[in-house]
């Protein structure tokens, strides 16, 4: 009974299998099928005999290295030494910097302020390897810029240029004393122009940005184009984590006025409000519940200046000032650089919800 049994399972276990293929079959196509292809499928549109357009014309590449060749013997380096006060006394702090001889015959040479600032000694090395103390002729700090004079002549100098011939892309090199390590040379491009940088409190402007790498030594020598003309003193570079090719020049139409002053003897001028400002958006406007989303915003009125005068207060919002609407912080000091000292000007201001009208005379800035 038992062999039975398993005799009979046995034939089932054949059937089923045996139909189950057979069903499988049963749903199989008989024959293969084709799927259209889609829309705008790979291939449709192709064009086997494609070949890329050829440009017109081949821009020739930068002669650098005539460049360097006819501009580093007018570059210099300066070695500083300072006096300096700490919790432990006085003692003697040397730094290194560069800078650019303008006058074969006169021996002038430009720099930046802050190189030679403080400086109790300013000795400089020119390319040949020969040395020379040099005497400050002037400095101005609000530019960053000063003169120095060597006694010596049939220097190598560099030719000034027109800074304002400049677009962007325009290849330039900075030469100067990069690490105290020597004079050496870095090319880059013109990135941006006409910009404001705020070093340690100080706005300045009309710089150009460049993507020639600047390192620290850097600072008083020479930006120039590739006519070996210097059109930018080194000035300043933004140095942080995850930042590369932002370096920064004076402009040498910005820079060129300022050193005849300082040559002639004449006092520099600086145009005065005597205020702090931040630009209002609509983000500063909510934060603060200002009635406007733009202008100028007054931080701070230093007293007995000519905003003080003329009753501007902190938390006034200056709208227009002169002939021209304010829109950012940065528009309100280009006003006021553009004035005369004794000029007084109409200006526009929103007060909480009020908007009122005063006048100031612009002063010179106090040293």
């Amino acid at each position: 009974m038992a062999k039975r049994v398993k005799y009979i399972l046995t034939v089932l276990v054949l059937v089923s299998l045996i139909l189950g293929v057979l069903g499988c079959s049963l749903f199989l196509p008989s024959s293969p099928t084709t799927t259209p292809a889609p829309p705008n499928s790979p291939g449709q549109h192709a064009n086997p005999g494609w070949t890329f357009p050829q440009g017109t014309t081949t821009a020739p590449l930068p002669d650098l290295p005539s460049v360097i060749d006819k501009v580093m013997p007018s570059v210099i380096a300066i070695n500083t030494e300072m006096a300096v006060s700490s919790l432990f006394g006085q003692y003697t702090q040397s730094a290194a910097g560069s800078g650019v001889i303008i006058d074969a015959a006169n021996g002038y040479v430009v720099t930046n302020n802050h190189v030679v600032e403080n400086a109790r000694s300013v000795q400089v090395e020119l390319y040949d390897g020969k040395t020379f103390p040099a005497t400050i002729v002037g400095t101005d700090t609000l530019t960053d810029l000063a003169v120095l004079k060597i006694d010596a002549t049939n220097l190598p100098y560099a030719p000034w240029g027109d800074s304002s011939q400049l677009r962007l892309g325009y290849w330039v090199i900075a030469i100067g004393n990069a690490l105290g390590e020597g004079i050496s040379a870095s090319e880059g491009i013109v990135s941006r122009l006409d910009v404001s940088v705020t070093v340690e409190g100080n706005t300045l402007r009309g710089l150009i940005q460049t993507t020639a790498p600047i390192n620290p030594g850097n600072s008083g020598g020479p930006l120039v184009d590739m006519a070996g003309e210097v059109i930018g003193i080194t000035s300043a570079k933004i140095a942080t984590v995850g930042v590369e090719g932002m370096g920064y020049a004076i402009s040498s139409n910005s820079a060129k006025p300022i050193i005849e002053d300082l040559i002639h003897g004449r006092h520099i001028t600086h145009p005065w409000l005597g205020v702090s400002l931040y630009s209002v958006d609509a983000f500063v406007a909510a934060a603060n519940g200002l009635s406007v989303n733009r202008g100028a915003l007054i931080v701070d009125v230093i007293e007995g200046s000519p905003a003080d005068t003329a009753g501007l207060k902190r938390a006034d919002v200056i709208i227009h000032f002169k002939d021209k609407d304010i829109v950012t912080a940065d528009d309100l000091i280009e006003a006021i650089q553009n004035c005369q000292i004794g000029e007084t000007v109409e200006i526009t201001f929103v007060r909480e919800k009020d908007t009122k009208i005063s006048r100031a005379t612009i002063q010179d800035r106090p040293t």
